[in-house]
């Protein structure tokens, strides 16, 4: 009798990391949010199918829901269920996802 021997691995899902101060501390404007996303477009051709996209908010002073629904919903969009939203404790971060929310 042929015994085999297998190698259980476990598949941890990588990370892909969107630091949103790239963009500027203070994010406003659809026409702004719209502009960043278009320009993000050829990194984010990088993202491999197993990776979480973490967007960080560390350090954004100002998101307006109009220059967050035009990065963050086609984003969502394009990586359904594996997007996370991380710092998001400022009052103005907080306030523009509980629009986009709704």
């Amino acid at each position: 009798m042929i015994k085999s021997n297998f190698v259980k691995s476990n598949f941890v899902k990588s990370n892909f990391v969107i630091e949103l101060k790239k963009f500027g501390t203070i994010l406003v404007s659809r026409p702004s949010g719209k502009e960043a996303w278009l320009a993000f477009q050829p990194t984010l051709n990088d993202v491999q199918e197993n990776e979480e996209v973490i967007v960080d908010f560390s350090d954004i002073a100002v998101l307006t829901p109009s220059w967050a629904d035009e990065f963050l919903t086609p984003l969502h969009n394009r990586f359904p269920g594996n997007v996370r939203l991380i710092n998001t404790d400022n009052a103005s971060i907080k306030a523009s996802l509980a629009t986009l929310a709704k």
